[in-house]
């Protein structure tokens, strides 16, 4: 007799499955007409049939139901999706960028970060009641990282491959790669300030090894709490604990795993021992390899993941073999991890929490304030005070314009707050500034990424509604050619149709090598000349394409 199965598991599969059907019916008419990217339908999405709505995907009555597995779920969500997004942005990089761009990468990780943790400190400060400053420290550091799923989305999506310039798009992503691993020094420092503040009652969890109080960091809240010592032991501990052990320990491991990948990936290469599915899933792989083990030793895995990236394309051969195998598994894996990522997100997001003046003094007016000061001084000041310093990758004022307004807060920032969560006692169990900042830092920061998600998404399609208003037109340099694998596959954004098997597409993110001396260049006539055109011929430069006038 047939028997219905409404269960948990069935139901998410059934909503995943269903919407990346639907989406993937008017994908071109999302992605390339309308710039909406997947972020953003699929928050909206998990909205509509999350606990708030038809109440078809609630995550605390997933597996076993335990009270409060939706926080553990969430962080295990977040590190799985950034980590393995992290790898794929790292490799696709050109072939030691961070090496050749320093300075510029120096300048992001450093003055440029602590600014922004500062301005989103003071914008916290002037919106939220009930908070002291090193409360507002610790929320400001879960949001002064750009996302680096969303940033990627801005850096690789059709709209900068029509009107962002390639160096202004590297660093983006970049950037957004490195300073969500790097976001645990400014939080940790909030943090070993509030735990070693001297309180009556401090010291009852001061003892213990290096490895045993880092390891504090992925423990339960309820092992957590003041420990006393001042100002002197919480700089002591951050440096050692923060910068030695979490920070430079992932460094190490991302580059060892990650060079060791290459030169591994070169030998079975060399020997015909690895196939393409194999090949192309490598990045993947290492993903989840280095969120298990970084997990387990209490390091910075987001961190690690990236370095990884990076040390796997160290001398570009990695990237140029997916081009040449027109690899669409990474990008394939992006768009399945940001589907279930942001539906979850959208799932669990605290409208409860949003208005309660009574208790944390929330309300709807203060979180839009705090959205719109947020918008305007966490990140475009710090970059329009620095970007002169950077005149290889941000050229003008428009473009330091566009760096600072587009650093997304999402995925990155859920990391963080339910990190946070493990960081400092359970609601009630602590001190009066504790108890606030637990109680606070949810609703807060769930708000400014439902907001940044919301106004970013919406930010790409107006722009170009603008700038086809005004005339602004593609960028046509570095024509590259792009397999044309069926008659009807739609042509790409910025591309123009080669011949019965090519695109000829221009601006695209990829190369596997830095220096661009000998990539061909495009002027707007010829982006648009027809293939028959006697006045053109084409040449070919390895996979790249030039229009030379004859």
């Amino acid at each position: 007799m047939p028997n219905l199965d409404v269960s948990e598991l069935n139901t998410v599969l059934a909503v995943l499955g269903a919407f990346i059907l639907l989406y993937g019916i008017i994908s071109v008419l999302i992605k390339s007409r309308w710039f909406l990217g997947e972020a953003l339908p699929a928050v909206v999405i998990g909205i509509i049939l999350g606990p708030i709505a038809a109440k078809f995907l609630d995550s605390s009555r997933w597996g076993s139901a335990a009270e409060g597995q939706t926080s553990d779920i969430t962080l295990g969500m977040a590190r799985v999706v950034i980590g393995v997004q992290l790898v794929i942005a790292g490799f696709q990089l050109p072939a030691k960028y961070n090496l050749h761009r320093w300075k510029e990468m120096a300048l992001c990780l450093l003055p440029i970060m602590t600014i922004m943790w500062l301005c989103t400190t003071l914008c916290l400060l002037a919106s939220v009641p009930n908070i002291t400053l090193l409360a507002a420290l610790v929320i400001g550091s879960c949001v002064t990282c750009t996302d680096p799923i969303l940033s990627q989305a801005i850096a690789k999506g059709p709209f900068a491959d029509k009107f962002v310039p390639r160096h202004l798009r590297e660093i983006i992503s970049s950037e957004a790669g490195a300073n969500d691993g790097f976001g645990f020094p400014f939080l940790m420092l909030a943090v070993y300030l509030i735990r070693h503040a001297d309180v009556p009652g401090a010291g009852v969890h001061s003892t213990g090894t290096v490895h045993e109080r880092a390891a504090q960091l992925v423990t339960r809240a309820g092992d957590v709490g003041r420990l006393g010592g001042g100002v002197g032991v919480a700089l002591k501990n951050w440096f050692v604990e923060t910068w030695l052990y979490i920070v430079l320990m992932s460094v190490v491991i991302g580059a060892i795993v990650g060079y060791g990948s290459c030169l591994a990936l070169k030998f079975a290469l060399r020997r015909k021992w690895v196939d393409s599915e194999s090949y192309l899933l490598y990045p993947t792989a290492i993903g989840l390899w280095l969120v298990g083990i970084c997990g387990m030793l209490g390091t910075d895995d987001l961190l690690a993941c990236f370095v990884a990236g990076n040390a796997m394309n160290w001398d570009g051969e990695y990237l140029a073999e997916t081009l040449e195998r027109h690899d669409e598994v990474n990008s394939c894996m992006d768009v399945l991890l940001n589907f279930g990522g942001f539906m979850y997100i959208g799932t669990i997001i605290p409208w409860s929490e949003f208005h309660q003046p009574e208790t944390t003094g929330l309300t709807y007016g203060r979180l839009i304030g705090l959205g719109v000061l947020v918008l305007l001084f966490r990140r475009i000041p710090a970059i329009f005070m620095s970007y002169k310093f950077m005149p290889k990758v941000v050229k003008d004022w428009k473009e330091a314009m566009f760096m600072g307004y587009f650093g997304p807060i999402g995925i990155g920032a859920v990391f963080y707050v339910e990190h946070t969560r493990h960081l400092f006692p359970e609601l009630g169990d602590g001190d009066a500034e504790e108890t606030n900042l637990v109680r606070v830092m949810i609703p807060v920061v769930y708000w400014l990424v439902l907001f940044s998600i919301v106004v970013h998404g919406l930010s790409i399609p107006s722009l170009n509604v603008i700038y086809n208003y005004y005339g602004v037109k593609p960028i046509v340099e570095d024509a590259v050619e792009l397999p044309r694998k069926s008659m009807r596959a739609p042509t790409p954004v910025n591309a123009a149709v080669g011949d019965r098997d090519t695109f000829i597409a221009y601006n695209r993110f990829s190369r596997p090598v830095f220096d661009n001396v000998d990539l061909p260049v495009a002027n707007d006539k010829q982006m648009y000349a027809s293939d028959s055109d006697e006045n053109f011929q084409k040449t070919r430069v390895g996979k790249r394409y030039s229009r030379a006038m004859v």
